[in-house]
């Protein structure tokens, strides 16, 4: 008899209820709705602002954090360009940068952590070894040294912040992976010899789902928090560009003259990490819920 196609070995009610069904469970919580609103409007201004900017970002339309001005509603920041604009352009940059170091950060966690989980034995050891030595360096004051030391480059923030998010996925990933590896269809896969990249990337992987989007949601809040940070300390995006991280920066001295060049990168910046924070908290409450059998 030949050995029956990896899609029978699969456990489909755990696939299913692990993708489609999560999310499904997630939206049943208010918190949920909540979140995917408010970051759902972040992300439209973001996206959508530099379409609507009555200006172009570098040009000089009023006196310095001067307010009133016709022709704009929030005035203009501290070297005389348009706030409104500037705020406009400013969010894509941010949800870029932040999305792709979460992303990719993430992903290589989730390798690390499967592989580690499924070979056990002194692989295991090995690299949770290495993986503790990464996570003895503060995330934000490594990420800092090494800007310092390079210079503010895009490609570099991504990859910081990344390599800062991977030993804490790992770790997650790892656990999880552990526990599906004892399961029925995981040793009949082994049975009948199929590869191991194989039983990872079909038997395991598609089973770890929960925890890994609970984690996406909080790396994906952390990375916002951080490319904002180095904007603000001029480890990010440089100026001329229109960033709100560095919009905050340039902006906060003359914050009682002109407050809106301050308010609205924070507004719009904490309205998409409360955001993100409450559609994580929907996930895990979902996964919670269903790895108890409620469904909620």
């Amino acid at each position: 008899m030949s050995a029956p196609p990896i899609e029978d070995l699969a456990a489909g009610a755990a696939r299913g209820r692990r993708g489609g069904g999560l999310f499904r469970a997630a939206w049943g919580h208010g918190r949920t709705r909540v979140g995917v609103v408010l970051t759902a409007l972040v992300v439209l201004v973001a996206v959508l602002g530099p379409l609507l900017a009555p200006y172009s970002p570098t040009e000089f339309v009023a006196r310095p954090f001067e307010t009133g001005v016709d022709g704009t509603v929030f005035g203009g920041d501290n070297r005389g360009r348009d706030v409104l604009t500037r705020f406009l352009w400013g969010g894509w940059t941010l949800l870029l940068l932040a999305a792709a170091s979460a992303g990719l950060g993430v992903l290589a966690g989730t390798v690390v952590g499967v592989v580690a989980g499924y070979l056990r034995g002194w692989a295991d050891e090995a690299i949770m070894r290495v993986n503790d030595m990464l996570l003895a360096f503060p995330q934000l004051i490594a990420a800092l040294l090494v800007m310092s030391i390079i210079g503010p480059r895009t490609w570099l923030i991504v990859a910081v912040i990344a390599a800062s998010h991977m030993p804490r996925v790992a770790r997650v990933i790892r656990e999880a992976t552990r526990a599906v590896v004892e399961q029925d269809y995981v040793k009949a896969a082994e049975a009948v010899g199929l590869p191991r990249w194989r039983i990872m990337a079909f038997e395991i992987l598609p089973n770890v789902t929960g925890p890994l989007l609970v984690e996406l949601g909080l790396r994906l809040t952390y990375s916002i928090g951080v490319v904002a940070v180095l904007g603000f300390l001029g480890m990010g995006l440089q100026p001329p560009t229109a960033d709100w991280g560095l919009m905050i920066n340039e902006n906060r001295q003359g914050m009682l003259v002109q407050p809106w060049a301050v308010l609205l990168p924070v507004t719009a910046i904490a309205t998409l990490t409360i955001g993100a924070n409450l559609i994580t908290d929907g996930l895990s409450r979902a996964a919670i819920g269903i790895d108890r059998g409620v469904g909620k």
